[in-house]
């Protein structure tokens, strides 16, 4: 499941595209209805036609609610950046351009609505040229335009196909195993209680977990969880997900709670971090300023510790520390705003490097500068960990190769990782010569066998009279390549995690059966072979008793044996002849067809068949018009 996020200048139609695009108005408040203006965040969902899942947040446009805005993109896979065509860029198209930018928003679109307002060619030119212009030098620069207009649905479908595309191509969310979803929203539904919503960010919930909530460290449990207004028992990263918590009352929650797995977090009030300042900026961000810090969904003052230099100019970048006014959550890598409180205006952003500094730095030490630098490219552990996820199965040098870590420091996490159950050892290789072996991490591992589940499961569900899927139609589906297959099938196989028949798997629980409108006709048909055991219906005949389904079943089971793509006996008959044909050669040597066909009274072609597949597998051969035993050479 993904999210994308609107953006735009108030009244450029972002409301109305996200109706278009999923059959739902976001807004949903009285005041905005009454205004027809976004104030709140508002949120839809629709399905591509590759089947994905899409979440949409709709943001307000207006400068009075850029700080809700704020509160919403923290999360989303990919950006619309909405800019009407009748007006062309506004002032909040250029700030809420600026804030995607620093966030550093994947992917995106730019969607020039509002075009069946515009009678003039090359009017909808010169604004595309315009927009260009102000994307040159962002993230969106060389991201698809799409005209559209969403009162007569021109260029919708190209939108959606656009959308598709660059979700398609997009890299996941990575799963540390560490949930954790920043609250957007909070209300209470008679019956039910205390709802939440926001993107989860990251890990697994499940109904029945025990979360906490923090920063105010306050316990509850998940009652029940919604994607989409669809109920589910578990709820994955980059969903947008509704939690039902009990043990814990609506007036104790607020926009800017982050609901966490237990013990996987603790807040903080001091951050280090890398900023980079906006161009067109009134002023400098100079130490001990203050600001407000919009970090997830939480927005907190801060007062601001510049690092290395008496103040960072506009379109600067540069090192510093933030002080919070109240508790947070901060993870490295985290992304953040930081807005000048009065008068509103967006300074710049940057990413968390520390949030756990301890005390405060002394701002000219040139060996904390250093060690920011150091931490900038992350602690060695979490970026093999990341790495390995990353390869899927990998070697020991690719990994620390990837992740830029000396060798000889890698291969002594690599190794912990290995005894502590986060790499799998898919070689069962000796660890002290272990460089190019190869390896899976756990959670990659475990999410290939979770889609290989699936896809079994699916299969099984296509194709309830099959023994399994094909080993090569589960390598396709997996997208591995064949040394990649084979390791994990054969770990697979060693864990008994499937049943495998011949080149088929299957689930342990997995087992044919006939329901009994299709057993009545297997026993009409095993009822026609046993009538004439020796002239039995043909494939063709068969089929017209039996689909094809139940014929290959009976197949695969060995209830009838093919010896042909048009004969066919049942299995005690075929090894009742087999048995008493071969005594007959032990005693005389040779049989002719005539022979066979006067031995079971039968015609010619099922004489001349049997005889051939004797040949085939290599019990007789034949010399002039007889078979004899087939001697070993």
């Amino acid at each position: 499941m993904r999210v994308i996020g609107t953006a735009g200048h108030v009244d450029h139609g972002k409301s109305t595209l996200v109706q278009a695009l999923t059959g739902m108005h976001p807004d949903r408040l009285k005041a905005e209805k009454a205004r027809e203006m976004t104030i709140e965040l508002g949120f839809a969902w629709f399905r591509l036609p590759n089947g994905r899942e899409v979440g949409i947040v709709d943001v307000p446009g207006h400068r009075d609610f850029i700080e809700n805005m704020l509160s919403g993109v923290g999360g989303i896979d990919a950006a619309l950046l909405v800019i009407a065509a009748d007006e062309g860029v506004m002032p909040q198209t250029r700030e809420h351009l600026a804030i995607l930018d620093l966030l550093q928003i994947r992917t995106g679109l730019v969607v020039m609505t509002k075009i069946d307002l515009v009678d003039d060619p090359e009017w909808l030119d010169l604004v595309h040229l315009d927009i260009e212009a102000v994307l040159e030098g962002t993230r969106f620069e060389n991201f698809p335009l799409v005209r559209v207009s969403s009162f007569t649905g021109e260029g919708i479908p190209e939108l959606i196909d656009k959308l598709s595309e660059i979700l398609e191509n997009s890299e996941s969310r990575v799963d540390y195993g560490r949930a954790r979803l920043p609250v957007d929203r909070v209300f209470t539904i008679s019956g039910f209680g205390t709802i939440v919503t926001g993107t989860l960010v990251d890990g697994v919930f499940r109904v029945g977990d025990e979360v906490e909530i923090l920063p105010g460290q306050r316990k509850a449990r998940i009652r029940g969880l919604q994607n989409h207004k669809a109920k589910t028992d578990h709820s994955e990263p980059g969903s947008r997900t509704a939690i039902n918590l009990s043990g814990i009352e609506v007036d104790q929650l607020n926009r800017g709670d982050v609901v966490c797995a237990i013990g996987k977090y603790k807040p903080t009030q001091r951050i280090d971090a890398h900023i980079r300042l906006l161009t067109d900026i009134k002023n400098p961000l100079r130490h001990n300023q203050e600001v407000k810090l919009f970090i997830g969904s939480t927005e907190v003052i801060a007062r601001v510790r510049v690092l290395g230099s008496d103040q960072i100019d506009p379109g600067g970048q540069g090192w510093i520390q933030l002080e919070t006014s109240q508790p947070i959550v901060a993870l490295r890598t985290d992304r953040f705003i930081l807005r000048r409180p009065s008068p509103g205006e967006t300074i710049g952003g940057g990413e968390v490097i520390n949030p756990f500094p301890g005390k405060r730095h002394k701002r000219f030490d040139a060996n904390i500068i250093n060690q920011l630098e150091a931490y900038a490219g992350g602690n060695p552990d979490e970026i093999l960990l990341q790495a390995s996820s990353e390869l899927g199965i990998a070697t020991f040098d690719a990994i620390y190769k990837k992740g830029r870590i000396a060798s000889s420091l890698a291969n002594q996490f690599l190794k912990g990782f290995v005894e502590k159950g986060l790499l799998i050892n898919l070689e069962d290789s000796n660890l002290e010569e272990a460089d190019y072996a190869l390896f899976a991490s756990k959670k990659w591992y475990e999410g290939m066998l979770d889609k290989s589940i699936s896809i079994l499961r699916q299969y099984h569900q296509q194709y309830p009279l099959r023994p399994g899927i094909p080993r090569e139609e589960l390598k396709s589906r997996l997208k591995l390549p064949q040394k990649q297959f084979a390791l994990l099938i054969a770990l697979w196989e060693k864990e008994k995690r499937f049943t495998v028949d011949r080149s088929f798997y299957a689930l342990i629980d997995f087992k044919v059966n006939f329901r009994t409108n299709e057993r009545v006709k297997v026993n009409q048909l095993l009822a026609q072979f046993e009538a004439n055991p020796y002239s039995p219906p043909s494939i063709k005949e068969s089929l017209q008793v039996v689909d094809v389904e139940i014929f290959n079943a009976l197949i695969d089971q060995e209830q009838l044996i093919a010896v042909n793509n048009d004969v066919v006996f049942l299995k005690s008959t075929y090894d009742q002849m087999v048995q008493e044909v071969l005594d007959r050669l032990k005693r005389e040597g040779q049989i002719t067809v005539a022979q066979f066909r006067d031995m079971y009274q039968t015609s010619r072609k099922y004489a001349l068949s049997f005889l051939e597949q004797l040949d085939a597998q290599g019990l007789t051969e034949r010399v002039g018009d007889a078979r004899q035993l087939r001697q070993m050479r």
